[in-house]
């Protein structure tokens, strides 16, 4: 069986979204039933130079929607990063998912051999879209899509891998 590029990426990032979402109301509806205020967990870090909870959210719907477009070879929609409480993570993956929910398989399948191109703090890197999807894209949104499920965890939340990955399909 052979999967497509579309298969490969949108479902995926759709989905990787969506249990984001559901990570965090998790967190929230924790900090409000423990008592003190949610948005304290917004600014949650593992380690003291890697990036708060609200940035990983923020990092991890560009990397979604970035991916798709970058795929699709059109110009990624840009989102401001200045979101500081749930309700607006909330939105910001719900205007990510309606983003991601209008590509179609035409727009991305065959992408494989298209030409990525980033510009990154640390130079430039190029890629094919093969490449891009499977050693950048998918990589590093679930490396932030972990960190903020591993934030929710260390706050006491009661998290587990079913949370992470969502219900069977």
């Amino acid at each position: 069986m052979t999967i497509s590029m579309y298969q490969a990426s949108v479902p995926v990032f759709l989905r990787a979204l969506s249990n984001l979402g559901s990570v965090l109301r998790k967190g929230e509806a924790h900090a409000t039933a423990m008592g003190y205020e949610p948005g304290m967990l917004l600014q949650a870090r593992l380690a003291p130079d890697m990036f708060p909870l609200v940035r990983q959210v923020q990092i991890a719907t560009d990397l979604a929607k970035n991916g798709a477009a970058r795929l699709a070879g059109v110009d990624p929609m840009p989102f401001d990063d200045d979101e500081t409480t749930f309700d607006q993570l909330y939105s910001r993956i719900d205007r990510a998912t309606d983003y991601l929910q209008s590509f179609t398989a035409a727009q991305i399948d065959g992408s494989e051999g298209r030409q990525v191109k980033l510009k990154l703090r640390s130079g430039e890197l190029e890629f094919d879209g093969q490449a891009y999807l499977l050693h950048f894209s998918l990589p590093n949104l679930f490396f932030h899509c972990t960190t903020t499920y591993a934030l929710l965890r260390q706050a006491g939340v009661m998290l587990g891998k079913q949370d992470f990955m969502g219900a069977p399909r």
